[in-house]
């Protein structure tokens, strides 16, 4: 297996002639060049990269594909308090790469689609594709490191002790649970 590596992944390669060599791609792609996903975020230091690793290739019946993993540094806004808070967003993929709509029918249901043109695919844009995906749709914090803790304290107890077995006693649906076990 080849192995081609640079400090900037290429924005634009022939995914078809890579499979068929079986080339490995290494590279980072500037958040800041990824509009869509900056918009989906709260943001990131202003050279930050997003780590990609694109390995392409052939399966037994001659189907190109390419597997990839990313890793990003993103702030994300923590749906409980509202603050930023630092996660790297990691994700790994298997593609299949396909030029119309009826190929990407017929591809096994683990293989997710890429729409590529015949000599010409935009690794950046599937690379943004892909941190879309993995974006967590409500970020939180930790419950311990979120500076809401203290409010949240106040309306949710910690469950230690005998708090859990009080609380099985009073929720409104322990009726429905003790129906099904008669059944």
């Amino acid at each position: 297996m080849s192995k081609a590596s640079s400090a900037e992944l290429p924005r634009t390669v022939d995914p078809y002639r890579l499979a068929e060599q079986n080339i490995v791609l290494e590279g980072e792609i500037p958040l800041k060049a990824l509009s869509r996903f900056g918009d989906s975020v709260y943001g990131f230091e202003e050279d930050a990269v997003c780590r990609v690793q694109l390995s392409f290739s052939m399966d037994s019946e001659r189907r190109r594909m390419v597997q990839g993993e990313l890793e990003a540094p993103v702030t994300l806004e923590c749906q409980r308090c509202m603050g930023p808070m630092h996660k790297t967003l990691v994700s790994s993929f298997t593609l299949g790469l396909v030029t119309s709509d009826e190929q990407a029918q017929q591809l096994p249901k683990e293989l997710e689609p890429f729409l590529a043109d015949d000599f010409s695919a935009d690794l950046w844009s599937m690379t943004e594709d892909e941190l879309l995906l993995v974006l967590p749709p409500f970020p939180l914090h930790e419950r311990d490191e979120c500076p809401a803790r203290e409010a949240l304290e106040a309306f949710e107890p910690d469950d230690s002790g005998d708090e859990p077995a009080k609380k099985s006693e009073d929720n409104p649906f322990s009726v429905l649970a003790d129906l099904k076990k008669k059944h």
